[in-house]
Parts: C-alpha cells; structure tokens; sequence
C-alpha cells in the first residue's frame, strides 16, 4: 500500500457541518424519502471535496487494477429473432468496472478491505445517514460494490426490482457516493415519471450523493470526457444496498 493511502473507517469522517445535521436529526433533509412515491435524493455538499478528491485518488492508485470488467452488450437475437413488428424487448445492458466487495476472495476486496473501504461502506454511520434520509429503520447487513465509470462507460434501463428475493421484493435502499475527476465532462441519470423517460440529472461531481428507493425506471448515460482527457477521466462509485429492517408485529389489544 501506498505510504498514506487510507480510507476513513466511518462515512461520518467524511460528512461536511450539513451532511452531520443530517446524521443527527437535525435537517429538513431527514424524512425526505419518507414518501414512497418519492423515488430519491440526489444532493452535493454534504461530502467534504477535499476529502472526497483524497478517496478518489486512494481509489485511483490502488483498486483501479485490480477491477473487473462488466460488458453487457445488446444481444443481437433482440433484432434477429423478432417475429413480430414493434415487439422490442431490451434486456438490461451495461459496461462499466467493478468489484463486488461481498466476494471475500476476491483481490479487490481483500485491498478494498485494506485500505478501508469495505469498513466505510459497512459503517454504522453510513447507515443511520441513509436511515436518516429514508425515515425507517434499515437491516445493517448490508451489500457494498465498487463502480468505475470510463468514457463511454453507461448502465442501459433497468429497474432494479429483484421479485425472486422475498426481503427485497417490497423494495429497497442504494446509497450512491459519486467520486469524479475533473477530466469528466458529464454523466447523467435518467428516469422515468409518468412512464416516460422524462427527467434527467447530472451525477458526476465529486461527493455527489444519490439515495434511491429502489425499484424504479433509470438509466445512466455514457460518460463523456473533457476533450483530450479521456485517459484520465474516470467516475468512481461506492455503493451501499439495504434492505428494510423487518418490522415488528403490532401486538394484539
């Protein structure tokens, strides 16, 4: 490991004087996903950039080599094998860099365990901020997995509704902390509302957070570079899964 590359062990250790108001009951920010029919919450300032931009640059030099790749192209049955017209069906389709920090012997997560990063994602602090944001309490077994967007680098439409897992079928929480270079241009989430793709959102700064409440129509565009960076411009994602914590039968009068 690098001399000082560390990553801090608590996601409090990299919240700004707002994003602890937060964490501490104390911001109108608390609740906001309270609302099921508010799907997420995407929101900067609430991550230090200072300590942001030092994450990146430990993840950068010491967990970009040993990612792998995710390439789901379009199949091309999905022309090919049409009986019908207008009978399109597209599966989800993606190409970016990861590692899933479950897969315990696996390079990347005993480094990502390393350095830290598996004990930030796994924080009880990381947590109880997004408990804090959704307004319910969260199961803290949680999922962590490291994305690394490149140019070109995009997630098709998916929904991310997962029917055959009984804890997850009712829905459940992503906390996504973006963490940009200054060589990327743009990258953006797309949704639908209204069953149409209509809305649109920049997710490429650096310690961007986005909340969402899973399942619901998106996708990710394809990350565009600054003109002659493209070697260096890179959009790293640590992403944290919860499931809602069971809750507790009301008892009978």
């Amino acid at each position: 490991m690098s001399k000082g590359a560390s990553v801090p062990r608590e996601f409090e250790d990299l919240l700004t004087p707002a994003g602890r108001r937060i964490l501490s009951g104390r911001s109108d920010v608390c609740g906001a996903l309270a609302d099921p029919r508010r799907r997420f919450l995407a929101v900067d300032g609430l991550i230090s950039k200072g300590k942001a931009e030092a994450l990146r640059r430990v993840l950068e030099a010491e967990l970009l080599p040993l990612l792998s790749p995710m390439s789901d192209p379009i199949p091309p049955e999905t022309i090919w094998e049409m009986e019908h017209d207008y009978e399109e069906w597209l599966p989800k389709t993606v190409r970016v860099r990861t590692a899933y920090l479950e897969r315990k012997r696996d390079t990347a997560y005993l480094r990502a365990q390393e350095l830290g990063v598996v004990d930030l994602l796994k924080s009880e602090s990381a947590a109880a901020f997004a408990e804090a944001v959704v307004g319910r309490k969260l199961d803290r077994r949680s999922g962590q997995q490291v994305l690394c967007y490149g140019p070109g680098d995009y997630a098709g439409p998916h929904n991310d509704h997962h029917p055959e897992n009984k804890r997850a079928a009712q829905g459940y929480l992503d906390m996504h902390l973006s963490l940009a270079s200054k060589a990327v241009d743009h990258q953006y989430l797309v949704y639908a509302k209204a069953g149409h793709f209509t809305e649109m959102l920049p997710v490429h700064g650096l310690g961007f957070l986005t909340i969402y409440r899973l399942p619901f129509w998106h996708y990710t565009t394809p990350l565009q570079a600054k003109a002659g960076k493209e070697a260096i411009a890179r959009r790293w994602v640590l992403l944290a899964t919860y499931l809602y914590a069971p809750e507790k039968a009301k008892k009978s009068a």
